[in-house]
């Protein structure tokens, strides 16, 4: 009798440590996946993205607000680096520079931009990872990108940054917009049709 209660005591330990459901490790991984889902119209400017992958392609300056610093003789060139389900990172040089690094990542069910900016040892500057959050007015095509919380506390922005990102219907053109204000300030235009 003692063997028999012995016996049951251990199937019963052994059932509430096992359970017949996911462990916690497995729900906290779904979790994450659902965490990373995106809207299909930012999933789809992602995948568009990634599409690019491993590929470079010159650009140039298209507009710069008057008063700012020209980067009209400069060398623009994006690099499609890192192309994933959750993410899509472009290093983008300007002649020698290579300290930045545009990162498209979803993260808790939103597609957020950011800068990464590095030192040439590889650690970051003092104002790195700054951008913001798609604004939800995208398409697979263009996406607007107010500047989040953690970039207004960084760069004591009072300027209302955004930024925009646009690839035509074609992918033909890539555009990267910064706009103060509602207004943009600087505008570099990238040939999808000539990689390098």
């Amino acid at each position: 009798m003692k063997k028999q209660i012995l016996i049951l005591m251990t199937l019963a330990f052994l059932l509430s440590y096992c359970g017949t459901g996911p462990r916690q490790d497995q729900q906290t991984e779904t979790i994450d996946e659902a965490e990373m889902l995106l809207p299909d119209s930012e999933q789809a400017f992602l995948n568009n993205l990634a599409s690019l992958c491993g590929q470079s392609f010159r650009g140039q300056e298209t507009y710069m607000q008057e008063g700012r610093e020209s980067w009209a003789d400069k060398d623009l060139v994006m690099h499609v680096t890192v192309c994933e389900p959750t993410q899509v990172q472009i290093p983008f040089h300007i002649d020698d520079d290579k300290s930045r690094t545009w990162m498209f990542l979803a993260d808790n069910g939103r597609l957020r931009f950011r800068h990464d900016h590095r030192h040439e040892d590889g650690t970051p500057e003092d104002q790195t990872l700054y951008g913001g959050y798609s604004d939800g007015t995208g398409d697979a095509f263009r996406q607007h990108f107010p500047a989040d919380d953690y970039t207004i506390e960084l760069l004591v922005d009072t300027l209302n940054r955004e930024w925009h990102v646009v690839l035509d219907e074609e992918m033909s053109n890539f555009s990267y917009r910064l706009l103060y204000h509602s207004e943009i300030v600087f505008q570099a235009d990238f040939d999808l049709t000539s990689p390098l």
